[in-house]
């Protein structure tokens, strides 16, 4: 994330996306494949990487491997193989919406993962009880746990739209798109724009 000016002259924290060239590398109708979507490829690959399956697939649209393959419905009816799609899409002030992975961070307890305060004082003879969670049943009845109890546990690596956020300035020249606020994931990480 960086800050930038606005015109008027407030300060907005950005995420900085680079976003494309996206290739189309695939077109998909009705007729042939039962569906209607784009294929879009993003990131380029040594060829000495890929399988020739990949490297044939990629030749149909004149361009080196790609990393990276999503496919679309209903969007860009119109385009062709072949055909690159940038930034240009976009427009500056309009709202989209951006998925991504967010990081992980292992295994955690209950006041990370859950927002716990801990079991309480540190007086009365309590010793490493301030992270803990506390009692998580009853006694003889239930005698068990119930299903769902918050408790320690993997945190992190969820899937997450983030939706409204603003485009605050495109500079299709390095095909960099700067939304408003954080986006889920690492730097460096994959993320889907939505219109």
């Amino acid at each position: 994330m960086t800050s930038i000016f606005t015109p008027d002259g407030k300060q907005t924290s950005v995420t900085i996306i680079e976003a494309g060239p996206c290739v189309v590398t695939q077109v998909k109708t009705k007729e042939t494949d039962g569906y209607s979507a784009l294929q879009l490829a993003f990131g380029d690959k040594k060829e000495k990487h890929s399988v020739k399956a990949e490297i044939n697939h990629f030749s149909k649209a004149s361009t080196a491997p790609k990393k990276f393959v999503k496919e679309f419905r209903d969007y860009f009816q119109d385009k062709t193989i072949g055909e690159t799609i940038g930034v240009e899409i976009f427009a500056e002030g309009e709202k989209v919406d951006v998925v991504g992975t967010t990081k992980g961070k292992g295994f955690q307890g209950v006041v990370k993962r859950h927002g716990f305060s801990g079991v309480g004082e540190a007086s009365h003879g309590q010793h490493d009880r301030s992270r803990a969670p506390g009692s998580i049943g009853g006694s003889s009845y239930p005698a068990r746990v119930f299903k769902g109890m918050r408790m320690g546990g993997r945190m992190g690596c969820d899937r997450v739209k983030l939706q409204g956020l603003k485009v605050v300035k495109i500079f299709p020249e390095k095909n960099y798109i700067l939304v408003s606020g954080s986006v889920p994931g690492h730097i460096g990480s994959i993320v889907l724009i939505q219109k």
